[in-house]
């Protein structure tokens, strides 16, 4: 039986989820086919690994897909070495999961030169791309995992020179390469040694800006309760509670599922305003990893926290700039968005539980900073 999911990927076998296909086809069409390096930087729980799922799944019959995660991939960070000898190990998994030619895939996975380890590794990836009858698609989910390494900038630095050698002629590599995770990797602030001052880097140059609208809009949350209702008869007025949610989440995808989950608990009770409420408190009341991570971010960024604590409890207005840093910094956690050219919280949901968080915090601390 389906429910709804909050955790992982999302299967459309197994979870109520919205028809994202439209946003899916966007991405081939407009960034894929045309062979786009590009990152898909969202905040937290905002469907990043689904759509890379999904992505997958619909390249695979015309595309050769690696699609790795830095998750759990500190070991590969340790040398230039590690780090060409552990995609070497990964991607030979992947070829031949993916039934690649066993000539091929030892080609691939010939040992790795100690001395100059990156260029080997550059020069694997020419020779799988060359050797390959489909364009060769890399997914990289969780890449900002490690990125204060400068091992991973050098990494980036790589597939940036092959890139720019394929647009000269001077041999072959991947079609497309799609990086995922919080942060931007094309305006990331590093510190690459604890000595180190801050500064931003721009190893990823040669990616394009990623604009697909990753919310889920009032159709795409429609499509999701149809087949719940598909499946339970609740009587439950579509249209109103899609509009509902968007209305309260603005599309979020996590707050959308999470909403939805809590209501689910009633197997078969009718889905209405009351029961939309209640769902709303409940969400507000129990820790979940979403909310965890906004108490972590506000306190790594007293700064932003002041914005957010000045928009919510003195009535300021920020004129939006999308390159000052801390509305650059809220907008990417998730926090922040622009409203008719002045910053406001991101949706109703937000609005509430920071509000109640930093009021918790002024009758605790007696202050917010």
């Amino acid at each position: 039986m389906k429910c709804f999911n909050t955790a992982g990927i999302c299967i459309p076998e197994n979870n109520y989820m919205a028809d994202v296909s439209d946003k899916v086809g966007q991405i081939v069409d407009q960034y894929i086919s045309s062979g786009k390096y590009f990152t898909i930087n969202r905040a937290r729980q905002y469907g990043k690994t689904t759509t890379l799922y999904l992505l997958e799944e619909r390249l695979k019959k015309d595309y050769i897909v690696l699609s790795l995660s830095f998750e759990s991939a500190d070991e590969l960070f340790a040398s230039l070495y590690t780090l060409a000898a552990g995609l070497i190990r990964k991607i030979g998994r992947i070829l031949k999961a993916q039934g690649i030619p066993e000539n091929i895939c030892a080609d691939w996975q010939q040992p790795i030169s100690r001395e100059f380890p990156l260029d080997d590794l550059g020069q694997r990836i020419t020779e799988l791309c060359s050797s390959c009858d489909k364009g060769v698609v890399l997914m990289i989910d969780e890449v900002d995992k490690s990125s204060d390494n400068q091992i991973f900038l050098s990494f980036l630095g790589l597939l940036r020179e092959k890139y720019l050698n394929q647009l000269k002629g001077q041999g072959k590599t991947f079609h497309s390469v799609i990086l995922a995770g919080v942060y931007d990797v094309k305006n990331l602030k590093l510190k690459l040694h604890p000595e180190a001052e801050s500064k931003y880097n721009s190893p990823w140059n040669v990616a394009v800006d990623f604009e697909v609208d990753m919310s889920l809009s009032v159709e795409e949350i429609a499509s999701m309760l149809q087949d719940y209702e598909s499946d339970w008869h609740t009587g439950m007025d579509i249209a109103g509670m899609s509009e509902v949610l968007y209305e309260y989440t603005s599309g979020y995808p996590f707050l959308v599922s999470r909403l939805c989950q809590i209501m689910a608990q009633e197997r078969g009770t009718c889905w209405n305003r009351q029961t939309f409420q209640n769902a709303v408190r409940e969400l507000l009341r129990v820790s979940n990893s979403l909310f965890d991570d906004m108490g972590k971010k506000l306190a790594e960024y007293p700064e932003l926290k002041e914005m957010v604590y000045g928009i919510l409890f003195q009535g300021k207005k920020y004129a939006y700039e999308s390159e000052n840093h801390r509305i650059r910094i809220g907008e990417m956690f998730g926090f922040l968005k622009e409203s008719q050219g002045t910053v406001s919280i991101s949706n109703r949901i937000f609005e509430m539980k920071l509000y109640n968080l930093l009021l918790s915090e002024v009758e605790t601390d007696g202050r917010i900073i």
